[in-house]
């Protein structure tokens, strides 16, 4: 007889019978167990029929998959996935309308699974549908079922987007461009087209002829999230793969059409939350925007070039509002050498003599000279301030203007990640870029007077510029963690943040972190661990009980493809299944089909050592994915796939599958956790020895009294 771990008793159904209870040996060929099947129900040529999950998923049970068959599992007895592709190809050309439309809906439903995709696709089944969309007899329901069932079979990966047409692309591109089109209709055309820009060459320039940014901008003004995020997700594509010497021309087309404006009131600030989709599309917007400055950062300046020494001229001018004299005798021509070295280093150039070499280095080359001269032009008064201030100075604290603004352009580009491309995950977008058309120059200009400011609470000198740098640079990443709306927010959240307080935060922090280090707090903290660590680990388990929404990601990260997964209040059993859309509180353990029982947890894998980021696809290389993906192995050689939506959940659901298993929990959160919390306990009980010095050691013991007659006698 077959171990125990190797049979599954399940359920199978078959229409018009009882549901027949077996038991399924894993050892055996999946043929043998269908035909065993059938042969109990009379039922000839075996090889027409399948098995298949009864919860609607229309899920096949395969050779690859059926280690995922638990005890309890509802199975169907249906006609096999070469039998229904036939019949579903055959159906879809049936005359009758009312047929026609019953099949599509039965063929969106069905590609979703790889093995019926597989069969269908080998019938020349995407041909079929791309003919279908390109004679433009179908509307309505019929349209919108075929482009669903065309969007799942390609999500597949097995038929390339270069083998498509231009009257398809026009097709498509047409139902886009038509401002009444169906929500559905609309929303898969705008998958397709972005599809087909990120994973064709050639397509990316069939598209961009097809489609215009001015089409697609109303799509943005309605009042539908979703399809505000499959458009911006098209407009990304487009930006992401246009040449490099049309990606400046785009932007300009974008600024032409009020891109910026429109994103702004209609969706950063519309009565409504945003999405982790419309959030990522942001952040992509917002990078590729930044990106567009990567020319300007790594451009060495020309000492030569007369119309980029002009800019230098220019903002000397601007500072001390002097003219070149018309004399150019030799001997006005030395006193007026003498002037500019003299200007120059007032206005904080490194080189005196010869300004222009203060940029050749890049990064940040010639963008941080943009910056001085957008800065000396649009917020003069405040560079004019800034430049005499310190060139009065004679007590070798003044700030330099030239180096600092070099420098601080050099550190803005490292924060804002200036040249990378967008990750695959990326969500941290910030509001306050979208509210000028000039974001990175206003930003610019709102961190120098920063930098000026804390130079002189800092009373520094030259010595001290990297010191200065340091606390610039913290004042402005804490400031962007409070994600203020708009500049002036983020300006006023900056005067909060004066050296000062910086100062205290940091005190704090290291109060936190080294003051406590004596011997009688390590002591309490070594006593009080074990309760905090068992807070943290009851935390983690109520989060799993209340579950967290996964989705399921592929290289054109569409948003409507979810799973859920929860613990059972009794922390016995992990339930999951698939759903529709994203849900907007907890799910109930009965709308999960499948289950797993923590007993059968074998070990928990992260990033590159999980199944599913060693198998081929778009996303095995991806860094980011990869630091969010890990894997519960269970009985039978199956294993349960994850890709936290974010590094927090990653850390909770690791955490919480390490509990389980009575394993330490590892994560950086929970040592995060565990800090604070012990900070926090230890400080509470310290309290009544507020200003009492502890003792590093303690007392040392008494000696022995010479005789122990001290007893109070009451007699």
């Amino acid at each position: 007889m077959p171990p125990p771990a190797d049979i599954v008793k399940v359920a199978i159904e078959w229409p018009g019978a009882f549901p027949k209870l077996m038991e399924i040996d894993q050892k055996k060929p999946l043929s043998a167990i269908i035909k065993e099947v059938c042969d109990g129900w009379s039922l000839s040529n075996h090889e027409y029929y399948a098995l298949q999950h009864a919860d609607g998923s229309n899920f096949y049970i395969t050779e690859k998959n059926r280690n995922e068959i638990k005890n309890g599992t509802i199975l169907r007895l249906t006609t096999s996935p070469a039998q229904n592709a036939l019949q579903l190809h055959e159906r879809i050309q049936s005359s009758s309308m009312d047929a026609k439309l019953e099949a599509l809906k039965d063929l969106a439903g069905y590609s979703r699974d790889v093995t019926f995709a597989q069969e269908f696709i080998n019938l020349d089944g995407i041909s079929l549908l791309t003919q279908m969309v390109e004679s433009g007899t179908d509307f309505g329901d019929m349209l919108s079922f075929t482009l669903t069932a065309f969007v799942e079979l390609m999500d597949h990966g097995i038929v390339s987007w270069d083998t498509f047409s231009v009257a398809f692309i026009k097709k498509i591109a047409s139902y886009v461009n038509k401002f009444a089109t169906d929500i559905a209709i609309l929303q898969r055309s705008l998958a397709i087209l972005e599809s087909m820009v990120l994973n064709s060459h050639d397509l990316y320039h069939k598209v961009a002829q097809e489609i215009t940014i001015g089409q697609l901008i109303p799509h943005l003004q309605g009042s539908d999230q979703e399809i505000q995020t499959y458009t911006t997700a098209v407009i990304n594509a487009l930006f992401l793969k246009a040449p490099d010497d049309k990606r400046q021309e785009m932007a300009n087309i974008l600024a032409q059409k009020q891109l910026r404006s429109i994103i702004l009131h209609h969706v950063i600030r519309a009565q409504r939350a945003i999405n982790n989709e419309m959030a990522h599309q942001l952040y992509v917007l917002q990078v590729l925007t930044f990106n567009l400055l990567e020319d300007r950062m790594m451009t060495k300046m020309d000492p030569q070039d007369q119309a980029q020494r002009d800019i230098i001229f220019e903002l000397r001018r601007i500072a001390f509002d002097a003219e070149l004299e018309p004399n150019n005798s030799s001997g006005n021509v030395e006193k007026r050498k003498s002037m500019y070295t003299r200007d120059y280093k007032k206005l904080g150039f490194i080189n005196h003599v010869n300004p222009a070499m203060d940029f050749t280095q890049t990064p940040p080359g010639m963008l941080a000279l943009d910056n001085m001269l957008y800065f000396a032009k649009h917020h003069q008064d405040a560079y004019i301030r800034i430049v005499l201030e310190n060139s009065s100075r004679e007590d070798k604290h003044e700030c330099p203007f030239g180096r600092s603004s070099i420098e601080l352009t050099k550190l803005l580009c490292e924060i804002l990640k200036v040249g990378e491309l967008p990750s695959e995950t990326g969500n941290d977008f910030h509001p306050m870029f979208f509210t000028h058309d000039r974001s990175f120059e206003e930003f610019f200009c709102i961190c120098i007077q920063l930098l000026n400011k804390t130079w002189k609470e800092m009373r520094a000198t030259s010595e001290d510029f990297n010191k200065v740098m340091q606390v610039v640079k913290e004042q402005i990443m804490r400031a962007l963690t409070t994600k203020p709306s708009s500049l002036d927010q983020f300006k006023s959240k900056l005067q909060n943040l004066s050296y000062a307080e910086i100062l205290k935060i940091r005190q704090s922090e290291r109060m936190n972190q080294e003051d406590f280090q004596s011997r009688p707090i390590l002591e309490l903290k070594e006593k009080i661990q074990p309760e905090i660590l068992e807070l943290i680990k009851q935390q983690r388990l109520n989060r799993l009980v209340e579950g967290t929404c996964f989705r399921k990601l592929n290289s054109r990260r569409r948003q409507d493809k979810f799973w859920y997964c929860r613990l059972s209040p009794n922390h016995k059993v992990f339930h999951y299944g698939d759903l529709e859309e994203s849900p907007q509180g907890e799910v109930p353990h009965d709308s999960l089909q499948d289950k797993l029982p923590v007993a059968d947890i074998k070990a928990v894998l992260t990033g590159k050592d999980c199944p599913h980021m060693k198998e081929k696809g778009a996303l095995k290389q991806n860094k980011e994915v990869l630091e969010l993906a890990f894997s519960i192995l269970h009985d039978s050689n199956g294993h349960l796939d994850f890709i936290a939506p974010d590094k927090h959940e990653y850390c909770v659901w690791t955490d919480g599958l390490n509990a389980l298993l009575g394993k330490d929990m590892m994560s950086e959160l929970t040592r995060n956790d565990l800090d604070t919390l012990l900070s926090m306990e230890i400080k509470l009980r310290l309290l009544d020895l507020e200003n009492i010095q502890i003792p590093d050691a303690p007392p040392p013991i008494p000696k022995e009294p010479s005789n122990y007659d001290f007893v109070y006698d009451c007699n």
